[in-house]
């Protein structure tokens, strides 16, 4: 044996050997070896694998003499092959759901025609002009099978779900995605055409009660064997697999109620017979045993389609004991029962089987209900939105605008109403502890909010409230509300009434500005602004600081020369960028029409500005949904219009980099790996590096079953996120004598290992997800323990930690370490790419965690944005309640308003010696706002430095 040998021989023998995989044509030479391999229980190839390759073997096209391509011959080894489908398709008990989740429909067309060829169905006779009655056991199930998938194919092919299984047909991959899809469309085509007949043929099988049987692997053999062997045994009445009347009947009312409810979008009486058929669905499965032979169907699916059916049929079921939770609210509604409604909210608050944006929804759609001219439903309104805000504290959600603004003026019934629903919302018997505190403080801030004495002293003595808030807390209230009695008293002398005096155009532009804050109306909005332009000439885009707009399309709005619609613009399109930002789809997709309504008059830049960002809005709406449980798929339109996108060609648009990126995670998500491996355009690889990670992630999920395969694509995929997260650095003496980091990157794909953090949280799907964890986590985890003083490594653990673990303590520490290294422990300025405005908003989620101490932080960190969060600030803290350290902070504060504010409180609290300090902080000579801007920028620089290193302290 030469020594190359004995090597080969060595490594080989010392890793366990895969069985090879076996052949097609090996169970062309040994028939008895197909159900060897099927017994197995885990065969490789698998059974549908096995049908597809049988199939394409068998339909192969000949090249005759003259090079010309002739269709498949009829020979032996052809119908073999065939046969052998067929056997595999019997082994899986002609599973519809298994098949068609494996084959594609050309192929699964083919099969099933073959079925009815074998099973003798007369040939050139409409299967609806056929009595099955008649026909020998075997070939009425042929026909049964053949009619029950073509509905369901039309059903399924209503539903956004791409085909990515492969077919028959050995062209480039190209041609063959292109040219399955023509062969799919055209099979559809006469599906749909004959679904009438296919209705006709299963509602006719209904009638017949007896027994059915279906081909075996033992019949099939006993066909290819011929009439001498078979002896009539094939077309006997026992022949086959034995499927109960019960059993099919039970799988065809399913399937028919599929159809039927899937004709109800043209039809509104099918859904009456889908209903139908669902209702003798749930009957005949209360009699079949637990494992059926034959039905096989999805009994959520079931109960959504039923639910479906009640609520748009309108009816009820008799049988039911009691509604499901939806069910009974959409039954209310229907009923305009609006008491029992609302009642049915507050038991919610205790139940908590509504999700949040179910109640909401339902509280919205009454809404423009109202807003379309039905007063009556005004109080109702008001109540659903009561009972919501007491279910949101209970869930610790943040209570929403309509809340707050009911809480402007409210009336003696409002707070009555408020406070029976706060009783009914907590099960005495039952209650946690938490939620005990979260309706105590509800009761707290709302006691607080209330600028009418006689309505705060309703609260607070009540008895809920009596009972949940501690002595000391109560006592604070009360000694608040004390003070604001006597104020006023003082207030009530005899003084020229506000009322009295004559309203002035700063008044009246006040209020306008406050109803412009407010609205998410589009029409409204336009006319707040007319009336604005009336009484100033300015710019009222700058009203609210909370208004934003990417800085990628500043320049574009500003140029717009007409000042009204220039403020329309930009105030659309940032409310609407809000309401995406916070989930509200709906009054977002509004705004956002409205915006794109009015920018196709005059600039086809801003319009296609808007059609990504409506883009943007349905991916997050249909992401959203997903996270939500919803299993629907994207509709094309919407897998059409990111295709679009990711491809579009226009110069000088400007392009926002998080649509991109969130595109190619839509793709990634559902799964669509044809277009980023096959399809999408090599230019746009090379240009845009998110969908070329997009691509090699694909390409790695999609070779992931094949080990050997998988390989190189895994290789690459590893080799890009080493190029994404690579640093190299260097040092270099500064004039100060100390040694200073600079770093480079050597990434080619030009993407920063923070926003990689990012990106893997948009990918929703478990593979993808895996895949990315397989890649970020453990490098960023293992390149910390070869230098753990990095400062990208820390910045992107942290990102990991607040973005995909929402671990905000462990997101801090890592952020205040980044910061402690690129700045010499804070002696030094923090480089604005290393603190983002995403540090800041870290504070928001360490509440839990660090108590009232973490209200302070959050007060200072505020400042730290690029546009100071005054709204955040504030109410941090008005909520802040233990005042013992709260003044040793505002040696932290720089920005003069947030100390006013500070004066403010002092003052309503009370608290004289409090308010001096602010009031010293205030007069400080470098906080002067007439100062040049340098010194007011060494005035921050210096306390934002002590705050970052007391910080530092607090979490090492």
């Amino acid at each position: 044996m030469s020594a190359e040998a004995a090597d080969r021989e060595a490594v080989t023998g010392s890793r366990p050997s895969t069985p090879p995989q076996t052949s097609w044509f090996e169970f062309l030479l040994d028939p008895s070896l197909l159900e060897q391999h099927l017994q197995k229980s885990h065969p490789d190839p698998s059974p549908v694998q096995l049908v597809i390759q049988f199939l394409e073997q068998a339909s192969k096209p000949s090249v005759n003499e003259q090079n010309l391509v002739q269709p498949p011959v009829d020979n032996r080894r052809n119908r073999t092959l065939k046969l052998l489908a067929l056997k595999v398709a019997a082994h899986l008990r002609w599973d519809l759901d298994v098949l068609e989740k494996g084959l594609t429909i050309p192929v699964l067309n083919m099969l099933l025609n073959e079925l009815l060829c074998v099973s003798k169905v007369p040939p050139g006779v409409k299967h609806v002009d056929l009595d099955l009655s008649t026909l020998p056991p075997t070939t009425a199930m042929a026909v049964l099978i053949y009619n029950r998938w073509a509905i369901r194919t039309i059903v399924l092919s209503s539903f956004p779900e791409k085909q990515t299984k492969p077919g028959p047909h050995q062209l480039n991959m190209i041609n063959l995605v292109q040219q399955e899809k023509e062969l799919t469309d055209n099979i559809l085509t006469v599906l749909k055409e004959q679904a009438s007949d296919s209705i006709m043929v299963l509602e006719g099988a209904l009638n017949i009660k007896k027994d059915f049987y279906i081909h075996t692997l033992h019949t099939l053999d006993l066909l290819a064997a011929g009439p001498s062997t078979a002896n009539g045994e094939t077309e006997s009445s026992t022949a086959g697999l034995r499927i109960s009347a019960d059993e099919l009947h039970c799988q065809v009312h399913y399937d028919l109620g599929g159809i039927y409810f899937q004709q109800g979008c043209s039809d509104p009486s099918a859904y009456e017979k889908a209903q139908e058929h669902f209702c003798k669905t749930r009957e005949l499965l209360t009699k079949l045993s637990p494992d059926p032979l034959h039905c096989h169907l999805d009994e959520k699916r079931l109960a959504g389609y039923w639910s479906a059916c009640r609520a748009l049929t309108g009816s009820s079921d008799p049988s039911d004991s009691q509604l499901t939770p939806y069910g009974l609210i959409n039954n209310l509604i229907k009923t305009q029962n609006y008491q029992g409604l609302i009642d049915a909210f507050i038991k919610d608050n205790v139940a908590h089987s509504l999700p949040n944006n179910f109640r909401h929804s339902v509280q919205l759609e009454l809404l423009h209900r109202v807003q379309q001219g039905d007063r009556a439903l005004e109080e109702v309104c008001h109540k659903l939105c009561l009972s919501n805000a007491v279910h949101d504290a209970l869930e610790g959600q943040v209570l929403s605008v309509r809340f707050q603004q009911l809480l402007l003026k409210p009336s003696k019934h409002t707070i009555s109403f408020l406070l029976e629903v706060c009783t009914k919302s907590l099960d005495k018997e039952h209650t946690s502890e938490t939620s005990r505190r979260k309706m105590a403080l509800f009761l707290k801030n709302l006691c607080e909010r209330l600028e009418e004495v006689p309505l705060a002293y309703m609260v607070s003595s009540h008895k809920l409230f009596m009972e949940l808030l501690t002595d000391e807390e109560k006592k604070t209230l009360l000694d608040q509300m004390r003070k604001r009695s006597a104020t006023v008293n003082l207030s009530a002398k005899p003084l020229p009434s506000f009322y009295d005096i004559p309203a002035s155009a700063s008044v009246n532009i006040g209020q306008l500005e406050q109803q412009l804050i407010l609205s998410l109306d589009a029409r409204q909005i336009r006319q707040i602004l007319i009336e604005l332009h009336g009484m100033a000439e300015r710019s009222f885009w700058r009203v609210n600081s909370k208004w934003e707009v990417p800085s990628d399309y500043i320049n574009v709005i500003l140029a717009i020369k007409d000042n009204l619609t220039r403020d329309l613009v930009y105030i659309l399109m940032a409310k609407g960028l809000h309401c995406v930002n916070i989930k509200d789809f709906v009054h977002g997709r509004q705004l956002f029409t409205a915006c794109l309504e009015l920018v196709t008059e005059f600039s086809p830049k801003l319009r296609q500005v808007m059609l990504n960002e409506m883009l943007l809005l349905e991916v997050r709406a249909h992401e959203t949904g997903a996270a939500e449980g919803s299993t629907e798929r994207p509709p094309p339109d919407l897998v059409s219009r990111v295709r679009g996108y990711l491809e579009m060609r226009i110069h000088d648009i400007p392009l926002r980099q998080v649509v991109g990126e969130e595109c190619v995670a839509f793709m990634l998500n559902w799964r669509e790996n044809e277009y980023l491996t096959l399809q999408v355009p090599t230019a746009l690889v090379n240009n845009n590096p998110y969908i070329k990670l997009g691509q090699l992630l694909a390409a790695t999920c999609k070779e992931l079953p094949g080990p050997k395969e998988s390989r190189r694509t895994a290789k690459e995929l590893w080799e890009a996120v080493v190029q994404i997260c690579s640093v190299s650095s260097q040092h270099k003496r500064t004039s100060d004598g100390r040694v200073s980091l600079i770093k480079q990157r050597d990434s080619s794909l030009g993407i920063l290992p923070s926003t990689t953090s990012q990106f893997r949280v948009l990918l929703k799907e478990e593979v993808m997800k895996n895949e990315d964890e397989f890649t970020v986590k453990e490098l960023v985890t293992y390149a910390l323990t070869l230098n753990p003083n990095n400062q990208s490594w820390l910045i992107t653990q942290a990102d990991i930690y607040f973005a995909v673990t929402n671990q905000y303590s462990a997101a801090m520490h890592y952020y205040l370490q980044a910061g402690t290294v690129c700045s010499d422990y804070f002696t030094k300025p923090v480089p604005p790419d290393v603190y983002t405005d995403q540090v800041a908003l870290v504070s928001h989620g360490i509440g839990p965690l660090n108590g009232t101490a973490w209200l302070l932080q959050v007060a200072v960190l505020c400042q730290f944005l690029r546009e100071v969060d005054y709204m955040t600030a504030f109410k941090a803290l008005q909520e802040q309640t233990s005042h013992d350290s709260m003044d040793s902070f505002y040696q932290y504060i720089w920005d003069v308003t947030i100390l006013e504010y500070l004066t403010h409180i002092h003052h309503k609290r009370g608290e004289i010696e409090k308010r001096q300090v602010a009031i010293k902080a205030i007069g400080q000579t470098e906080l002067n706002s007439s100062n040049p801007e340098e010194v007011l920028q060494l005035a921050a620089q210096k306390r934002k430095k002590k705050f970052l290193q007391a910080m530092a302290k607090l979490y090492f």
